[in-house]
């Protein structure tokens, strides 16, 4: 970490014609986030300037700099990485919102890798009109595990002490109980151990597995990966000395708030372990990829079409997400 700054967050702007720029400029209108970090967004100064006066942000101000070997302590860096003129369409995913938004995550990505960089929050992204020669992915997670050349990753959800992981990622239901193997359980496990431990600071973490099927299996009754898979893989990592519990029915576990005893829970597929998560803390919970050399986050939610440009939507887990890369950054330097 360069001491002259603050910690220095690269800021991705999403989709330009979802929510991204505006819960950017919402959350950079406090300037109280200069205490804490020094942001640089990667985008368009023409583009942030439309975005200020639409959202009437007079308290955005921000500094256009060369490049992240040029920053300016103590304001909003933007570095101009969109080549073309970008025409908002708000509401609407186009070609080229969907072009710009690659550019961005691509420029901030680079001064990352190089070292320019102390972390990264993600604004959303429309995963399908992203898609490009540089992008070949189904998500952030994906691409950043790839661009970080990280062996595996793990998606976790966070809101202060609720912590939720997922074992499988963006990917069919149908193509889930394929994808559950013994071999797969006990990395992403290590990976949350690991983060838990190395970015949260939890010396002994309990975590809580869920179960696949409904009733966590009922013992081989409602499907056998729990019998033949699971349960023997958290048996291993009991006989490890690791406080690994379950498989929970996950239905029952959440109704129960079981999960206020754990550190950490471990769901088997993307559905089963976010529906609950945003049920329980959409407005302020944070996507943290662990298990990357890098930090990054990002909110929970999507680019928002819908409400795109009728300037009500929350900062709130954009906020949460910045705060939560600057406290893991302390945390695994040791600051």
């Amino acid at each position: 970490m360069d001491n002259r700054y603050k910690m220095r967050i690269g800021i991705s702007i999403g989709d330009t014609n979802g929510i991204g720029p505006e819960v950017i400029v919402k959350t950079m209108s406090d300037s109280r986030i200069l205490n804490y970090c020094t942001p640089v967004i990667y985008g368009s100064g023409t583009l942030f300037k439309q975005v200020r006066e639409n959202l009437k942000a007079e308290h955005f101000q921000f500094q256009q700099v060369e490049g992240a070997n040029a920053l300016v302590p103590r304001k909003v860096n933007l570095i101009n990485c969109i080549s073309e003129e970008l025409e908002l369409n708000l509401g609407n995913p186009t070609p080229e919102s969907g072009k710009a938004s690659l550019d961005s995550l691509l420029a901030a990505s680079r001064d990352l890798k190089a070292g320019l960089l102390d972390g990264l929050v993600t604004a959303p992204i429309n995963k399908d009109n992203i898609q490009a020669e540089e992008f070949n992915f189904p998500g952030h997670t994906e691409f950043l595990t790839s661009y970080f050349d990280a062996p595996e990753s793990l998606m976790l959800l966070v809101s202060g002490d609720l912590r939720v992981a997922t074992v499988t990622g963006h990917m069919s239901v149908r193509d889930v109980p394929a994808k559950i193997t013994e071999a797969l359980l006990i990395r992403k496990l290590t990976i949350l151990q690991e983060s838990l431990r190395r970015d949260f600071g939890i010396l002994k973490p309990r975590i809580a597995v869920l179960g696949l099927n409904p009733h966590a299996g009922e013992k081989g009754l409602l499907g056998r990966e729990e019998v033949e898979i699971i349960r023997p893989t958290i048996l291993q990592m009991k006989e490890r000395g690791h406080l690994v519990f379950g498989p929970y029915p996950a239905d029952g576990f959440f109704g129960m708030r079981q999960h206020t005893q754990v550190d950490a829970v471990l769901a088997m597929y993307h559905d089963q372990g976010l529906i609950p998560f945003k049920t329980l803390a959409f407005e302020n919970g944070v996507n943290y990829t662990a298990g990357l050399p890098i930090v990054r986050t990002s909110p929970d939610h999507g680019t928002a079409y819908d409400i795109a440009g009728k300037h009500i939507a929350s900062e709130t887990s954009f906020r949460e997400a910045l705060f939560q890369a600057c406290d893991i950054i302390r945390m695994r330097s040791g600051v």
